[in-house]
């Protein structure tokens, strides 16, 4: 069976636009030269401890780990999976087509790489359960996730699209000792926004799904001081919500559409709800689509963003927490939100 890989795109998520359109796997530790000629663990390790003196034992071990993995342990065929800071919400996955290179004229934190054939588009976290996307969020530049079957989950999503969620008994390693920091299977997770921001999408599309996301939607556009009509649940001719401004609530009108499903809405979706606008004579539409759009929806939305605006479920993330303490209370009982600060790090070369 094929193993599964994170590689992560840089610490702010620099690389991973680069990676995508060049087919690369790319990692960092710049004064780490070109490791082809590492035989072995310990020869990684030798450079290392050489390249960075002052590092403890264990930090050495925890690099060795990660470069020895990208150097010998990935092979072709082998799923790679890279979460997406430049697109949040977001998690690229693509198949390793070959093995490990040295690029000597790439940029210097490019220059270690693996082929990739990356998917077309990325994949919605919405569609991972929240034990994956935990597992995902390891404390590592590179690392095998494998907790509760995911490398077998990933290749599901890989094919259909969908998380089929755990299908065996949770598997608990045994911590590693300092000696044994260079295990890069399921590293720590840590509070990180990122990791939180997961949480808490993952609790909307559990507890939020069909007409419950719509009523979320309208205490949020009611936030930002629109006059909302919700339409009752059932066939609605692609009209959720009617929001306005002014006295009567019929200034600027907006014809609002709320697709719940964490998959990919289609094209279908983005030309009724054009439709719609121009048959109640609004002046705009938004479309809120947790999954987001595929391919051939957001081509088609690209040329009508003057009209509609999109909400996936990272947009809908952002105005949720700007507009929170507005919402009614029942809603924020619903879903019981507190600010908190954390230190957003990661643990990359």
């Amino acid at each position: 069976m094929m193993s599964a890989w994170v590689v992560r795109g840089g610490r702010a998520g620099e690389h991973e636009q680069w990676n995508l359109v060049h087919g690369r796997a790319t990692i960092g530790w710049a004064p780490i030269r070109d490791l082809s000629l590492c035989s072995s663990r310990d020869d990684v390790r030798a450079l290392v401890s050489s390249a960075y003196p002052g590092n403890t034992p264990v930090s050495v071990g925890i690099q060795t780990g990660q470069l020895w993995a990208f150097r010998h342990s990935i092979q072709p065929g082998d799923l790679v999976v890279m979460p997406l800071k430049s697109r949040q919400g977001y998690v690229a996955l693509g198949r390793c087509t070959g093995s490990y290179g040295y690029d000597a004229a790439a940029d210097q934190d490019r220059r270690h790489f693996l082929p990739v054939e990356w998917q077309p588009e990325p994949v919605s976290k919405t569609v991972l359960k929240d034990d994956l996307l935990a597992t995902l969020n390891g404390m590592m530049t590179v690392f095998a996730p494998s907790r509760n079957g995911a490398a077998a989950r990933l290749e599901h999503v890989w094919a259909t699209g969908i998380d089929p969620g755990q299908t065996d008994s949770p598997a608990v390693a045994p911590p590693a000792s300092p000696v044994e920091a260079d295990v890069v299977n399921d590293p720590p997770t840590v509070p990180s926004l990122e990791a939180i921001r997961d949480r808490i999408r993952t609790r909307i599309v559990e507890d939020f799904g069909g007409h419950k996301l719509t009523g979320l939607v309208a205490d949020i556009l009611s936030a930002l001081g629109y006059g909302c009509e919700v339409s009752p649940p059932g066939p609605d001719g692609g009209i959720d919500i009617r929001a306005g401004r002014g006295p009567l609530g019929l200034d600027m009108l907006t014809i609002v559409e709320v697709k719940s499903q964490p998959s990919p809405v289609d094209v279908f979706v983005v030309r009724g709800l054009h439709s719609a606008i121009g048959r109640t004579g609004a002046t705009q539409g938004l479309l809120v689509a947790m999954g987001g759009l595929n391919a051939p929806a957001r081509k088609e939305w690209l040329d009508l963003r003057s009209t509609i605006q999109v909400w996936d479920s990272e947009v809908l993330l952002e105005t949720l927490f700007e507009t929170y303490p507005r919402l009614p209370e029942a809603t924020r009982a619903a879903l019981p939100l507190k600010q908190a600060w954390v230190l957003d790090d990661e643990s990359e070369g």
